[in-house]
This record gives structure tokens, C-alpha cells and sequence, in this order.
């Protein structure tokens, strides 16, 4: 049996267990091709840390292409692929880290400091690509940029509470299985780093592109004001002595954040 094969299968056994409410791609997609890049990434020898920079530079490749590239078929297929594959590695950078038992804070600030850096690079650097085309309507310009509020409100509110919570000793669980976890998992899917990701591919039907961001991006704003008012209420309960029922924050790999139901 080959080291690849092998590394796959430790991987298997060792695989952490994703909340059951995770966003459907990221769940069922992604986490799986993330553990057979970090099978490959073992066999390679790189380290976690170095899995994580190959991510930052596919989805780097992703953005900067984004924002200079003119806006057709052949430029959406290239940024989605760059995007994706950037996203799969950063599912297998923390694959690798337990694959090899090499987990550090050192390794998960990488990680997180990198989704806090694309998580914002991206909406701008599809501003430029948007501001650079002919004939959008400067109106759409405003959408990039609400989605780059959000997405970086999102993910410093969801790390600060997930410390919080673990200040004063309460730990995320994942909720039981059953119909309502699945339909949980498919109702945040629009939350979705992976559907952003593949939205991309339309952008040579730049108008069905538009569409489809703005209302990813309206679904993400409203789960924002759920979830924040969920949140806030949890840790007031906390200051007051109570301990709330904590659901899950969605995330398919070690070291990431996603984003969790509220």
C-alpha cells in the first residue's frame, strides 16, 4: 500500500468531526478534497504552515486575476478554479497539522490571519474588476463593498465570540443529526464560502453574475443581524450568571471559522 493511500486513511479515522449544521459544501465537498490534498501534501513533506501559504497564493492568483483580467467565461472558470483550489488547501492545511501532530497557535493565527485577509481582498478586488469593465452601472459598486463590511464584521464577531465563550468555560458542540440539522446545512449553503467561490464561473454572464452576488450577499448581511443578536444574547447570559444552549460555529476544518447557525 502506497504512503498516499496510507495517509488517506489515517486521515479517515483521524478525520474531526464537522457540525452537523456546517453549510452543505463545505461539509460534503470541500472537507473531502481537502483530505486528499493533505494526503498529498504529507507524502510531499510540507508542513501545515506551508499548505496554508499555497492556499493564500491560489486564492491571491484568484483575486488579482479578478481585478485585472477582463470580465469573460474564460476569466470566471480561472477564478473559481484559483478560489476553490485556495479553499480546499485551506481545509487541508489543518488536516495535515493532525495527520502529522503538529498543531500550534502559532500555525492556527496563520490560518485565521489569512481568511481575515481574503475575506476583504476578495469583494475589492471584484470592485476593481467591476470598476474597470464597460458598461456597469456605477450603483453595482455598492455591492462589493457591503459584502466586504459584512464578511469582516462576520468573521471578527464569530472568532471574539467563539473566545469569549471560552473564557468563561462554554465549548461550541455540534448538535445531533436528523432532518433539521440537514436542512440547517442546505438553509446556510448561500453562507457558503464554496458557493461564493463557484459563483465566479458566471461572471462572463456578467448581469446573472450581479444577481447571483447581490442576494449572497443579502443573505449573508441578514444572517449577520441573526446572528449577532444571538450571540449578544448569549453572552449576556453569561455576564448574568445563566449558560445558554451554545449551537455550533459551522467550520469544516481545524483552524478555520465558518460560519454557524443562529
Amino acid at each position: 500500500m502506497s504512503r498516499y493511500t496510507d495517509a488517506l486513511r489515517e486521515l479517515k479515522d483521524a478525520q474531526k468531526a464537522a457540525a452537523r449544521s456546517a453549510p452543505a459544501y463545505s461539509r460534503f465537498v470541500n472537507r473531502r478534497l481537502g483530505r486528499f490534498l493533505a494526503a498529498g501534501a504529507h507524502v510531499a513533506g510540507l508542513s501545515p504552515n506551508q499548505v496554508t501559504g499555497i492556499s493564500a497564493l491560489f486564492t491571491l492568483a484568484g483575486i488579482v486575476g479578478l481585478a485585472t483580467l477582463p470580465l469573460t467565461w474564460g476569466t470566471g472558470v480561472a477564478v473559481a478554479a484559483a478560489l476553490v483550489l485556495g479553499y480546499a488547501l485551506d481545509s487541508a492545511d489543518g488536516q495535515v497539522a493532525r495527520l502529522q501532530r503538529r498543531g500550534s497557535s502559532a500555525g492556527e493565527w496563520l490560518d485565521h490571519v489569512v481568511d481575515a485577509g481574503k475575506s476583504v481582498m476578495l469583494p475589492l478586488g471584484l470592485l476593481v474588476g467591476l470598476w474597470r469593465a464597460p458598461d456597469v452601472d456605477d450603483r453595482w459598486l455598492a455591492v462589493p463593498l457591503v459584502s466586504a463590511v459584512v464578511t469582516s464584521v462576520l468573521f471578527f464577531a464569530m472568532i471574539l465570540t467563539e473566545q469569549l465563550r471560552r473564557a468563561r468555560g462554554v465549548q461550541s458542540r455540534a448538535p445531533e443529526g436528523g432532518r433539521g440539522a440537514s436542512l440547517r446545512s442546505l438553509l446556510v449553503l448561500p453562507m457558503d464560502y464554496g458557493v461564493l467561490c463557484w459563483s465566479f464561473v458566471l461572471i462572463g454572464a456578467l448581469p446573472v453574475f450581479l444577481v447571483a452576488y447581490t442576494l449572497i450577499t443579502a443573505a449573508s448581511a441578514a444572517f449577520l443581524v441573526l446572528a449577532c443578536g444571538k450571540w449578544y444574547a448569549e453572552l449576556k447570559a453569561l455576564d448574568q450568571g445563566a449558560r445558554p444552549a451554545v449551537t455550533p460555529d459551522a467550520g469544516p476544518a481545524a483552524g478555520r471559522v465558518q460560519v454557524s447557525t443562529p
